[in-house]
């Protein structure tokens, strides 16, 4: 949303974050090595992945970009799972927590491949604690160099959401959750913006674990059926969403609750 000179919520003009910087500023040698081995890192784990399993046609090992993508993707690793369980399960960990990590779209087609491969409950293992780790991982890299990054492209956003960390310090935890059970704010911009804010790890890591479980049902269970699929919104229909947004508002009534009290 566009804001007019100082930025305003509520008549109160939202807290500056804490630490100054500029989206122009350059990241240093060591932030750019760093960056650059976790990106090496993810490779050569890969790479090791490959390298372990039958000789064969991997043509049809890309990230998936559409349903059909994702169905040939399925079909071909089905074959796989049974023999190379260990393998697929450490490639498939690598790369959704690569894609985390990098902002790279496309999460909701792995976690719809964790329910076509390994079922309800095992599915929702992965993508809970992929998501989690992923997120995590960005969570660190952004705290070493996102900061640049955050405030070019979201500027207006990360005023807001320091505004919202700083007035909620007591309740953090459960706002942490509403923004994770609700599309108030992209979850790749809390990923990133969440260190920039001080918002604790702690804090950080029990709202994202704990937020992700109804869409990763959500969507994992919906993998099951992949082959019924006709689009990515036939995941989100009406009454998931309310139940996810249900969900969101109850996150936070605690904390409204004690506000009134006090």
């Amino acid at each position: 949303m566009e804001r007019e000179g100082e930025p305003t919520i509520g008549g109160v003009a939202p807290a500056v974050p804490s630490k100054s910087a500029d989206p122009g500023n350059s990241l240093s040698f060591w932030e750019v090595t760093a960056a650059s081995g976790v990106v090496v890192g993810f490779l050569v784990g890969l790479v090791c992945v490959y390298l372990t399993l039958p000789q064969s046609d991997y043509s049809f090992l890309k990230l998936p970009r559409n349903l059909e993508d994702l169905q040939i993707l399925r079909d071909n690793l089905e074959i796989y799972t049974s023999d190379y369980t260990v393998q697929v399960l450490v490639g498939y960990c690598l790369v959704y927590v690569f894609m985390q990590t990098f902002m790279i779209p496309g999460t909701v087609f792995m976690s719809l491949l964790a329910g076509a491969l390994f079922g309800v409950f095992k599915g929702m293992a992965l993508v809970v604690s992929t998501a989690t780790a992923g997120a995590s991982s960005c969570y660190f890299l952004s705290k070493l160099i996102g900061r640049p990054l955050i405030f070019s492209l979201w500027p207006d956003k990360l005023v807001f959401f320091q505004d919202q960390v700083a007035r909620r310090k007591d309740g953090l935890l459960n706002y942490m959750l509403f923004l994770r059970l609700t599309p108030t704010l992209p979850n790749t911009f809390i990923n990133v913006a969440s260190p920039i804010v001080d918002v604790p790890y702690h804090i950080f890591f029990l709202a994202t674990f704990i937020g992700l479980i109804p869409a990763a049902y959500v969507t994992v269970r919906a993998g099951i059926a992949l082959g019924e699929l006709q689009s990515l919104g036939d995941l989100y229909d009406f009454s998931s969403m309310a139940t996810l947004f249900l969900i969101g508002v109850l996150s936070v009534t605690p904390t409204l609750i004690s506000k009134k009290k006090a």
